[in-house]
């Protein structure tokens, strides 16, 4: 079985968390919690970072301490996992549905301003399967109506973006606020986990507050809780996992990177098959390897998915678009014509870090010869 994506475990995992246990310091107090925060924030260029238990937790907590709630409206691509959706509705506010690019899956910046109205309090960006959102121009609409932006950027960690001065930003880095995934799926992972950044000091410390029950010590030891809190913070078991991952983390962008160009090497030519692309102001980590299979192919995307399982091989479909999805038919949309269209056509290939050469070799054998 050729998997679609696997977690990889190489490093000093098993010594960090065998440390964790030696010393009983399992739970959200530990030296690895902060240690997290300190290398992934010293990776990723921002000035704070803050663990969470995962990527949906990060993204409720962000609009949480950016005050948006009941009455307010945040666009947000429907071509993307509902734990982008979900928050926005936990804080009482409403998702509204923007359409995505034809060539990177995205969200496409032109279509956004249609979409805002007086109740538009944010913009939420998703770097989805690893390529960056156009950004710049999109910072430059969230400033024209004063409005916040929230990167999810839980499937794209390592991936950048580079601004008109030719400046590379990871992605993440660029809004008031980014979210990330560890998820087992992901990049790096510390089997649940998640991760708020932002450059904002003070964002970044009412972030930490509130994700630890917006708890105060008294000299006395007692707590008090002069706010609503949540339990978000991240257990120090897996951030020593977290550690040891972000540890190998150039490796693995590098081998998901070579992956990406010898798939594009040998399914460059297939009729039927549109290849991923890569913007010039991009770079892709390719968290998954995504093409999309178009009408010339000659077989629908979902009979590949079939015949690859018959040989098995993992793949998967892109997102079902969510506004199609019972709970979420209510909320305002855009046209979604591509979203529309890319959720009927596009595929994920196997894309782990152990995933071969020779595995990539038999993969596009059968997508040439189905």
């Amino acid at each position: 079985m050729i998997p679609l994506c696997i977690p990889e475990i190489r490093g000093n995992e098993w010594k960090y968390i065998k440390e964790c246990l030696d010393t009983n310091w399992v739970s959200s107090a530990g030296k690895y919690v902060d240690l997290f925060e300190e290398r992934f924030k010293e990776y990723i260029g921002s000035k704070k970072a803050i663990v969470t238990v995962n990527g949906t937790s990060a993204l409720h907590l962000a609009l949480s301490i950016l005050g948006i709630g009941p009455g307010d409206e945040v666009i947000v691509p429907s071509m993307t996992f509902v734990a982008s959706i979900n928050p926005i509705i936990y804080v009482g506010a409403e998702p509204v549905f923007v359409d995505i690019c034809r060539d990177t899956y995205v969200m496409d910046v032109n279509k956004v301003e249609e979409l805002i109205t007086e109740k538009t309090k944010a913009i939420m960006p998703v770097h989805i399967y690893g390529h960056p959102v156009d950004m710049e121009p999109l910072m430059k609409l969230a400033k024209k109506y004063n409005l916040y932006v929230i990167e999810d950027a839980t499937e794209a960690l390592g991936s950048e973006y580079m601004t008109s001065d030719g400046i590379w930003h990871k992605v993440g880095t660029i809004g008031d606020i980014g979210c990330f995934s560890f998820n087992g799926n992901k990049l790096i992972t510390t089997g649940a986990g998640g991760m708020l950044v932002t450059n904002d000091e003070e964002l970044g410390e009412k972030a930490k507050f509130l994700s630890t029950q917006a708890k105060v010590i008294g000299e006395n030891k007692s707590f008090s809780h002069p706010e609503i809190g949540y339990n978000f913070r991240m257990p120090n078991l897996l951030a020593a996992m977290g550690v040891a991952q972000l540890e190998k983390i150039e490796e693995y962008i590098k081998i998901k990177r070579d992956n990406a160009k010898y798939y594009n090497q040998l399914l460059k030519e297939v009729e039927g098959i549109t290849i991923p692309i890569e913007k010039d102001w991009a770079k892709n980590c390719y968290w998954l390897y995504s093409i999309v299979i178009e009408d010339e192919y000659g077989i629908k995307r979902d009979e590949l998915i079939k015949i690859m399982a018959e040989n098995k091989i993992e793949t998967r479909p892109f997102f079902n678009p969510i506004h199609n999805m019972i709970p979420y038919k209510k909320y305002k949309c855009g046209k979604l014509t591509v979203t529309n269209e890319l959720s009927r056509k596009g595929i994920n290939l196997p894309s782990s870090v152990s995933l071969t050469f020779e595995d990539i070799d038999k993969i596009a054998k059968i997508i040439r010869r189905a």
